[in-house]
């Protein structure tokens, strides 16, 4: 039975909790490696809400891995170089596609359900095709791939006592200390501090290795297919704490959100393109063959930006997804959860056309690490969606999300382990956290009406389609927001909401920042007053941060 989930009963603000690892975040990539930890390890992983939500949970389409005789690691490699845009890093990307099978087989081993149709292929398993990839390499759980993966591992953690699991908690801030190793100057974090949101107080957690998993910031932009915890709290926390931070101008808009006031970021999978589907004008027109010649199945940047271009230019309000021309009984063999939530909304699949929009879906930049998952900071690791690893490059090719995270946190195990073989470095205990200066807040409205605002602008200025003057009325009022929220921060109690807002903020002046310094159009980026792509640009953005302390090679 694993420890109990909630709030630390009898915690007092002095306290700290102490383990081995900390993993901040509870998808693919979190639960993945608190399952791969070995018993003798202590490990707490902590949520931000219910155990199972996040990006993972709602998941759609599944994983990219070479499975079929048919196909190979080269084309598999080749695909999403081409889908990068030429940012990728070759290397990153061969080790993560050579490692994808080893990883899907432990996903079936923990139990996974993965849909299986011995016809296609050697392997056993279904394999479906998506935007991108010039191959069947899609394994996938039905049109509910997360759901399957998240909910099996969650089960999974009840055989491992070793994990302590802490629900509905939000980090603060890193507990990073710098000091000196030999003649160079050198930046450790030794831990976090928690909001235990529903106890309403911060609890210091120590950590001999701290793991941000915490997912991507969608919700920076005003519609997004992400859940609400998809705050980017990590590469928040971790650019505050001096790491390095790249990319973040590639922001990947999901072509195919359900447009319907109630769907509620309700995803179309890309694997209904892949399985036929059509995009449809109003009228009926097909579009996309006029936009690339690979229509539907073109790369997600592609096809949201031809989508957006149709809905202005026409002044229409969504265009249509169509695979009606399939069989019923396919459609709903294929695709029973995104059937069934479309006839709760009044849409019948099998025989209408849905309307669907764009929506801020995933972040292809992040926290900058090398092949051993580490950070800029000694002891401070990060996988999954809050990482920049070099595999995605300019925009992340379909289903290739979810094997990073596996790949990552197989790979940060190995060097975790050999972290904890060392003895531990000075000054591994953190500081109280100190409320002492600080009062309750009677000014919410702040925060609520800064959200807004933020998630607004970022999607009129900072969007699909970007130009020179909509990126500097951006960082104009993600200026002015900073200095309100730091001085509400300094004042007040931390809470959920506020907490959430201040890194979403840092964010955005992150994606804001990368997308004036990036002169050209290259993926998921696309300036009107720099339209062509330049290869003198062909590099990645790299941000660094006031307080960025460069790290020895090899050093742990």
């Amino acid at each position: 039975m694993r420890a109990p989930r909630g709030t630390i009963n009898g915690m007092s603000d002095s306290n700290t909790l102490n383990f081995d690892v900390l993993i901040i975040g509870s998808g693919a990539a979190g639960l993945s490696l608190a399952l791969r930890m070995p018993a003798a390890v202590r490990v707490a992983l902590v949520a931000k809400r219910e155990l199972e939500e996040g990006n993972t949970l709602y998941a759609q389409g599944g994983i990219s891995a070479v499975l079929d005789a048919r196909d190979s690691v080269d084309s598999h490699v080749a695909d999403t170089l081409a889908a990068g845009a030429g940012l990728c890093d070759e290397d990153v990307v061969r080790m993560v596609v050579e490692q994808g099978p080893d990883n899907i087989r432990w996903l079936f081993e923990e139990g996974v359900e993965f849909t299986r149709s011995p016809a296609t292929g050697d392997s056993g398993y279904h394999l479906t095709r998506e935007g991108g990839h010039s191959h069947r390499r899609v394994v996938h759980a039905a049109d509910a791939t997360g759901r399957a993966v998240e909910t099996t591992l969650v089960r999974r953690l009840d055989s491992h006592p070793n994990v302590s699991v802490f629900e509905h908690f939000i980090a603060v801030d890193l507990a990073v200390a710098e000091h000196r190793d030999g003649r160079r100057q050198r930046r450790t974090c030794h831990g976090a501090y928690l909001l235990d949101i529903r106890g309403d107080h911060v609890v210091p957690v120590a950590a001999r290795s701290v793991v941000l998993a915490t997912g991507g910031a969608s919700k920076v932009y005003l519609y997004t297919s992400n859940p609400d915890v998809a705050t980017g709290d990590g590469i928040a926390m971790a650019w505050r704490a001096g790491c390095r931070v790249a990319n973040m101008e590639f922001i990947q808009f999901h072509p195919t959100c359900l447009y319907h006031p109630q769907a509620k970021s309700f995803l179309i999978s890309e694997a209904v393109r892949g399985e036929g589907g059509r995009l449809l004008l109003p009228d009926g027109t097909r579009f996309m063959p006029d936009f690339d010649e690979r229509a539907e199945l073109a790369p997600r940047d592609i096809v949201a930006r031809a989508i957006d271009h149709e809905m202005k230019r026409l002044g229409i309000d969504s265009v249509f997804l169509d695979i009606s021309h399939k069989p019923a009984a396919e459609i709903e063999r294929l695709f029973p959860t995104i059937h069934q939530r479309c006839l709760e909304l009044g849409f019948d699949m099998t025989c209408e056309p849905l309307p669907v929009v764009p929506a801020a879906h995933y972040t292809c930049g992040g926290i900058k690490t090398d092949q051993r998952a580490r950070t800029d900071v000694h002891g401070l690791y990060t996988i999954g969606e809050a990482a920049y690893t070099g595999l995605h490059g300019a925009n992340r090719m379909a289903s290739n999300s979810l094997l990073e995270c596996l790949v990552f946190s197989e790979l940060a195990l190995a060097d975790i382990l050999e972290r904890l073989q060392r003895p531990a470095s000075d000054g591994s205990t953190i500081p109280p956290w100190d409320e002492s200066r600080v009062t309750d807040s009677d000014e919410e409205v702040v925060v609520s009406h800064n959200w807004d605002e933020l998630r607004r602008f970022m999607w009129d200025y900072v969007g699909i389609v970007r130009s020179n003057k909509r990126l500097q009325r951006a960082q104009r009022r993600v200026n002015l927001l900073r200095h309100e929220i730091n001085e509400y921060y300094g004042n007040f109690r931390v809470s959920n909401d506020l907490l959430e807002l201040r890194n979403l903020v840092d964010v955005a002046d992150l994606i804001i920042q990368s997308a004036m310094r990036r002169r050209e159009s290259r993926g998921l980026h696309f300036n009107r007053d720099f339209p062509d792509r330049d290869d003198n640009q062909a590099v990645p953005t790299m941000l660094i941060p006031d307080n960025y302390v460069p790290r020895r090679s090899g050093a742990g």
